[in-house]
């Protein structure tokens, strides 16, 4: 979520990886810039700082020209349900150590205004598509509505290594593994300023509640977070073995 977020990622990430003994790193980067969309620069400094692939949501197109940079950044994925004439990939296959992992987006259409197809059908899809080019899949399901994170979790149990959430910025306490196999998490939660609403400026943010008039949402600084996930991947059956909640926060020493 804006220079914030995507700072402490750089800062921390190659740190935690070691620690955590992560293969692959996975982000959702689509409020990075200013937290609106993503640019061909930042996604040149989140490689750099060690992500393996990025993903992307309804803010997709937030950034001018966008449209034109994407088709070449091949770690980088838009939600797969965006029209067919939309630029960008619509899958990643990231290998590591001879595992390949599969990894796309679907985007929810509760609440959303960002045409695209049904989520359900488009995950189906994916997965038949990438039967036998990858060891394993990971869905993120990038929704507002919670109701539509889970019905698509429990869709795809057995079938997806996990179904993770996005969207909504605030990490939730629903991750586990499903009966089938698929590790489970409403929403990973952002890498950014919690001392806000959303990542935005708390002032600015309720005085447009209060007074309904429009401003600038600028983003906030303070209470910088890093949040995700670690799931752990079985080689052979493309399921999850285990899920745990990550959540770094950054010493008061670095707020300044």
């Amino acid at each position: 979520m804006g220079r914030p977020g995507r700072n402490f990622v750089k800062a921390r990430l190659a740190s935690l990886r070691a620690e955590l003994a992560a293969d692959i790193v996975i982000v959702n980067a689509e409020n990075s810039a200013g937290g609106s969309g993503i640019t061909s620069k930042i996604v040149a400094e989140l490689l750099a700082a060690g992500v393996d692939a990025i993903t992307l949501g309804d803010h997709v197109w937030d950034q001018k020209n966008f449209e034109s940079e994407i088709d070449g950044l091949q770690q980088v994925c838009r939600p797969a349900n965006l029209p067919e004439q939309n630029p960008g990939l619509t899958h990643l296959i990231v290998e590591k150590q001879g595992f390949r992992l599969g990894i796309f987006t679907v985007l929810g259409r509760n609440y959303l205004t960002l045409k695209s197809s049904c989520p359900f059908k488009k995950a189906d899809e994916k997965l038949q598509e990438l039967s036998g080019q990858c060891d394993a899949v990971f869905v993120e399901s990038h929704m507002e509505a919670t109701s539509e994170k889970i019905a698509l979790g429990w869709h795809l149990d057995g079938r997806a290594a996990a179904v993770v959430g996005t969207h909504t910025h605030v990490p939730t306490a629903d991750g586990r593994v499903l009966p089938q196999g698929t590790a489970y998490l409403s929403d990973a939660g952002m890498c950014g300023p919690y001392a806000s609403v959303l990542g935005r400026d708390v002032d600015a943010v309720l005085s447009t509640f209060l007074d309904g008039m429009k401003r600038r949402f600028p983003v906030a600084t303070d209470d910088v977070r890093l949040c995700g996930c670690l799931i752990d991947v079985d080689g052979d059956s493309g399921l999850a073995r285990s899920f745990e909640r990550i959540e770094v926060c950054q010493p008061v020493s670095e707020t300044a």
